[in-house]
């Protein structure tokens, strides 16, 4: 499993984006994930713009790792999870840190995947993994396309899984995708992933 995908150990941070039928995706992911992974984890999912609770205490009773709303300004720290807010965009800054905005409606949502994926590429650059989950809108194809421009790493659960496939295909449509992944395939990226730069740090 450790060299399947062949990954190096330079990348810095993960953005995943979901919409309608990733929340048993993520689920899924977030409890496979070892209490002691490496990167830090930014997440947008479409959500209820005004229900603020159950949504993170859902997500934290699957999950093998805090995960948390941060505040805007908060310092992105490795190996932490971190869930875009009800009504809120979710950017990440220079200095490597979040920007919470009440902009407009992006792709009609806010959190809109768009801003966080966009806005993290360019802050890491060649050092960022961009994960498009399962949605029914094209709201982080274009911020996939940012990633690729900027030489991260772009990967996609594979649309025949998905419930609902119109924001993994649209990405596909609008830039190249490195791996298009079912959601075990996902998992095992992330644990190579994670394995890579511990190696890195130990050596």
């Amino acid at each position: 499993m450790h060299n399947r995908f062949q990954l190096d150990d330079h990348y810095r941070a993960i953005v995943i984006g979901g919409s309608a039928g990733s929340f048993q995706v993520i689920s899924k992911i977030l409890s496979s994930l070892p209490t002691d992974f490496e990167l830090p984890i930014a997440m947008c999912l479409h959500r209820l713009r005004h229900v603020r609770n159950g949504f993170v205490e859902a997500l934290n009773i699957k999950s093998t790792i805090a995960i948390k709303e941060p505040h805007d300004k908060e310092p992105i720290r490795k190996g932490n999870i971190y869930l875009a807010p009800a009504n809120y965009h979710l950017g990440v800054e220079i200095g490597n840190s979040f920007a919470l905005t009440t902009e407009e409606l992006l792709n009609n949502s806010r959190p809109a995947i768009d801003i966080l994926l966009a806005s993290a590429a360019q802050v890491y650059g060649k050092r960022l993994v961009g994960i498009l989950l399962s949605g029914a809108n094209k709201d982080g194809a274009m911020g996939m396309k940012r990633i690729k421009d900027r030489g991260g790493l772009t990967v996609i659960q594979d649309p025949k899984e998905c419930l609902i496939d119109t924001m993994p295909v649209s990405a596909q449509k609008l830039t190249t995708i490195d791996h298009s992944l079912d959601v075990q395939s996902i998992i095992d990226l992330l644990l190579e992933l994670n394995q890579r730069v511990k190696n890195a740090k130990e050596s």
